[in-house]
């Protein structure tokens, strides 16, 4: 049977730095599926993100990731959650082995070799300064980074913008790869709702803090949301 990992229901809250809300978002992620959020930008989709990955954020209801409540456990949760977003914040002048070997520490399940496999496969720069990586050495570290600490929940925003189209494909068939061997599942956002929607098994549209419902990738039309 396939295991919940993440479940809002009737998430109230706002972004600290620029107050933009989300308002009543009830969803279940399960293991073993891509879902994706798209909207405009200012639509609420980071301020989710946000809520449901920093600490001691302000929201009304209830978030549960893989069982345990995130208002009372979220430095546990943190362990098995993976956030991939250019505004993460990590060691700008140490180099990606150093900022990897400095940050493996903090998490029980991080595995070295592991992460060194998949820096190999995404040709990962692992000798400059993390501040001289390109937005997409820093967004290919980061997965690589919480592929090796076995995460049960990834959660990407924006990842793949300006993303080559020969690589997008490399991409989510990596993340296919982590899902199925540590039991996970990827929720990340995209602006492009028809784009994203190829490479995902479930998509919702969020507008001014609010929701839809998930529809399966296949059905989303051409032109209109439905």
């Amino acid at each position: 049977m396939e295991e919940t990992i993440l479940q809002l229901v009737h998430v109230t809250g706002k972004k600290q730095r620029n107050g933009f809300q989300i308002t009543d978002v009830t969803m279940q992620l399960k293991e073993g599926y891509i879902y994706a959020i798209a909207g405009e930008n200012g639509a609420g989709k980071t301020t989710l993100l946000e809520l449901i990955g920093r600490e001691n954020s302000r929201y009304t209801g209830n978030m549960i990731f893989d069982g345990m409540d995130l208002g009372t456990a979220h430095a546990k949760a943190m362990e098995r959650m993976g956030i991939i977003s250019e505004d993460c914040l990590f060691f700008e002048d140490r180099n990606g082995k150093e900022n990897a070997d400095i940050l493996g520490d903090f998490y029980e399940n991080y595995e070295k070799e592991r992460f060194l496999s998949y820096c190999k496969r995404l040709q990962v720069p692992l000798h400059i300064p993390y501040k001289n990586m390109s937005r997409g050495e820093k967004i290919k570290w980061q997965i690589c980074f919480a592929a090796a600490r076995h995460c049960r929940l990834y959660m990407l925003d924006e990842a793949t913008a300006g993303m080559d189209p020969v690589f997008r494909k490399t991409f989510f068939d990596l993340l296919h790869e982590i899902m199925a061997q540590t039991r996970a599942c990827i929720l990340l956002t995209d602006h492009n709702l028809h784009e994203i929607s190829r490479q995902t098994d479930y998509v919702a549209y969020m507008e001014n803090g609010k929701l839809s419902g998930w529809k399966e990738s296949m059905e989303v039309e051409a032109d209109v949301w439905i």
